[in-house]
């Protein structure tokens, strides 16, 4: 959607500077043979009946087809996720009946995994869903409780059985795109759980409308810092990952007016701060 916007608005700059040049060309033109001001007018409207042509067939050469392609492209996402969204709801209806029949404990555990899995798959489905909205719309802004937001996320991590979690996080609303704001925490609490010991704590800290995720991690040099927000640029290439989940992040507090602030220390450890004033309700 803002990629739409920044085209639209660029042809239009060029457009009207164009339009603009020509007119004072046409002034100049009239002005220097001591042309009546009745012609300027006239050459004047002749520029403008020209511009509205030339704004028709702009638009049906580059924006028309576009927007077609984009309704076909939103079309066909639509049905797809659709579909996907079948087997889904198919599996979680039949595994909660099952749950209900079955009574051996290792019957019911084998349950459990397949419950787990397709909420994972949900979980992908609804993050699919978010992408591709984002890239055709605006995504509109929710209010939620934070605090049921973190321990929500910190729940799932939990089950990893990694790290121990303190948390010390009171209610506190904020108005966000919430999905974007969730996979932000959760791109930084993996990231904090990767470069940490299993048994090191993950502290979560919420103190002055900042939230602070820190690990005592292999914390990261000077240069590396620099370099953290760099897509594909990974800290230890022997981690897991792809090196763009904090690229992501900082596009998404850029957009939201969140100012993130990473300080670290090699071998003692990182702290992100977030600063929530912008959010705040």
């Amino acid at each position: 959607m803002l990629g739409r916007t920044k085209e639209i608005a660029i042809a239009a700059v060029i457009y009207f500077v164009t339009i603009f040049t020509l007119l004072v060309a046409v002034y100049r033109f009239l002005d220097t043979w001591n042309t009546i001001e009745l012609n300027f007018f006239v050459a004047g409207a002749l520029v403008l009946l020209v511009a509205i042509g030339w704004g028709y067939v702009l638009s049906a050469l580059i924006f028309a087809p576009k927007k077609r392609m984009e309704d076909t492209l939103t079309s066909l996402s639509n049905d797809i996720l659709h579909e996907l969204n079948i087997p889904l709801s198919t599996i979680k209806a039949n595994t909660a009946m099952l749950q209900k029949t079955l009574t051996d404990e290792k019957s019911l555990k084998r349950i459990k995994r397949i419950e787990d899995a397709s909420f994972r798959l949900k979980k992908l489905y609804d993050e699919l869903v978010y992408v591709i909205h984002k890239e055709m719309h605006d995504i509109p802004k929710e209010s939620f409780d934070l605090k049921d937001l973190l321990e929500a996320r910190i729940e799932v991590f939990g089950e990893q059985k990694r790290n121990p979690f303190r948390v010390e996080v009171k209610p506190y609303i904020i108005e966000a795109d919430k999905i974007g704001f969730e996979q932000m925490i959760d791109n930084l609490i993996s990231n904090a759980m990767k470069y940490s010991g299993k048994e090191a704590p993950i502290d979560v800290l919420l103190e002055n409308d900042v939230l602070r995720i820190q690990d005592h991690g292999v914390g990261m040099e000077t240069a590396e810092l620099l370099r953290v927000y760099e897509r594909y640029y990974q800290v230890d290439a022997q981690k897991d990952g792809k090196g763009i989940g904090l690229a992501l992040v900082k596009a998404y507090c850029d957009e939201a007016g969140i100012e993130i602030r990473i300080i670290s220390e090699k071998g003692v450890g990182t702290t992100v701060s977030l600063s929530l004033s912008a959010v705040r309700v």
